[in-house]
């Protein structure tokens, strides 16, 4: 059985957050879906459950950090080309999303770094290992 990881991130205003997303051209599994959460489909092993601060803080105790000032995870997503790095990052800016750094291109890798409504941070990057210096 692989392995499956699903990435838990609190969200202010979950309808808003769900069309972001979606804007990305990501797909939702509905059987864990409700007024509460958003099971956000990355791929066949990868998740996002976008959750209400109410939902969230029955998981832990601990307090939710600001993620517009403070970062706790990097989260990084894998592109079958620039072209689509740059699909993603721009679907991203067109609803909502800010990008905090320049984009990074060092021939054998390529990357952008954008920011959800919440300020949930993700990096969509093209590697070419075959191009990765010596």
């Amino acid at each position: 059985m692989s392995r499956k990881i699903f990435v838990n991130l609190p969200v202010r205003d979950l309808p808003a957050s769900r069309g972001f997303y979606a804007a990305l051209g990501f797909t939702f599994n509905e059987h864990f879906c409700d007024d509460t959460a958003a099971c956000v489909v990355i791929s066949e092993d990868i998740f996002a459950m976008l959750l209400t601060h109410a939902k969230f803080t029955s998981f832990t105790e601990r307090a939710i950090l600001d993620p517009k000032k403070e970062i706790e995870v990097l989260n990084c997503l894998s592109c079958d080309s620039k072209e689509e790095v740059d699909r993603v990052a721009g679907a991203a800016l067109t609803h909502g999303g800010k990008e905090p750094r320049p984009t990074t291109d060092m021939g054998f890798m390529y990357y952008r770094t954008v920011e959800d409504l919440d300020g949930h941070t993700w990096e969509f990057m093209w590697m070419d290992p075959a191009a990765i210096p010596g």
